[in-house]
């Protein structure tokens, strides 16, 4: 077989490394999903795939539009590599993590969400926007964030979104916006709908100063944006000058709504963060709905609410909800 590059990875102080062309032999790599991530576990399968295991993953992932479980014989069409081949490499993907096989009328795979990961990672790696990985800077009900480097050794932030994770049936009613994007029940395809929907807010914001991370790049459901250091507001008892965050807040809440023409739709001290310097940056931006939707009153207003109410029980703040959405809103034209 032919020859390996190699890129660095670091990951959570483990050497790694990517292999992006052929290797000259396959090396079955155990893993407990019980103890690791999906990204994790996606990570270490990924320096030991070789080209027909990412194009099995892919067919996957593509037939995975049309049914719940890819029969074999649709990998075979979309893959356009030997059955052989296939039937080899299957229980082999299934150990590493990144498949999981079911039987029924039929026998059927899906890709794992470490499986999901790793093609979103390939992309990245292939495109040359990541070249290390780091630690993870948080992990969410519906989202997992982690530090990364890239060739120029920037730190970036790599959001994988997990739409569904604790409960499909809440998310379907909660994020109701992946609904008229989608039209098979697969939940990776709601995440991809989710972080595209992010990152084409954050091209909109970015330009015009909101206060929010630079977006880099989407592929499948992973934003790549720039680093974010500091903390929610949540997890700060005190301030130093309270009164100067929540006008800061405002100020971007009503700059997103007059120059950018978008409300977040999901605002609260859980995703706006307080920075080393003492700036805030906003962030978690799919449910992000247009001025002219038809509840943008109240959906503008719980986003308010939300934030004054946090200063007014944490900080004692004095503000009226009425003011502030004034404030907002006051001289916009649609």
């Amino acid at each position: 077989m032919g020859g390996t590059k190699q890129r660095k990875l670091n990951f959570n102080g483990f050497k790694l490394f990517f292999k992006l062309v052929l290797v000259n032999s396959l090396s079955v790599l155990s893993i407990s999903c019980l103890s690791m991530s999906a990204v994790n576990i996606a990570v270490r399968a990924f320096r030991k795939l070789e080209p027909e295991d990412l194009q099995i993953l892919q067919a996957i992932e593509q037939q995975m539009k049309n049914y719940e479980h890819a029969p074999k014989d649709a990998i075979h069409k979309q893959a356009e590599l030997p059955l052989s081949e296939i039937e080899y490499r299957l229980p082999i993907l299934i150990k590493k993590g990144l498949l999981r096989g079911w039987r029924g009328k039929y026998t059927g795979y899906s890709l794992t969400t470490a499986g999901y990961d790793t093609l979103a990672i390939d992309t990245l790696v292939k495109a040359n926007i990541i070249e290390a990985f780091g630690k993870p800077l948080g992990v969410g009900k519906e989202s997992d964030v982690y530090d990364a480097l890239t060739p120029n050794e920037k730190r970036v932030a790599l959001k994988f979104h997990r739409l569904g994770r604790t409960s499909f049936k809440k998310t379907k009613l909660k994020r109701n916006y992946t609904v008229n994007y989608s039209y098979t029940p697969d939940w990776h395809h709601r995440s991809r709908i989710a972080a595209k929907k992010e990152y084409t807010a954050l091209k909109l914001l970015y330009p015009k100063g909101v206060a929010v991370p630079e977006p880099i790049k989407q592929t499948r459901h992973v934003l790549v944006m720039d680093m974010i250091e500091g903390a929610e507001l949540y997890h700060y008892p005190e301030l130093p000058d309270a009164q100067a965050v929540y006008n800061e807040t405002l100020v971007n809440v009503r700059r997103a709504y007059q120059d950018a023409h978008i409300i977040h739709g999901d605002l609260s001290p859980f995703n706006i963060i307080l920075q080393p310097n003492q700036h805030i940056l906003i962030i978690d931006w799919p449910q992000n709905v247009p001025t002219t939707h038809p509840n943008a009153k109240e959906l503008l207003e719980r986003d308010v609410r939300n934030v004054l109410t946090f200063f007014q029980r944490k900080h004692g703040l004095k503000n009226r909800l009425k003011d502030a959405v004034t404030y907002v809103t006051e001289n916009t034209k649609n």
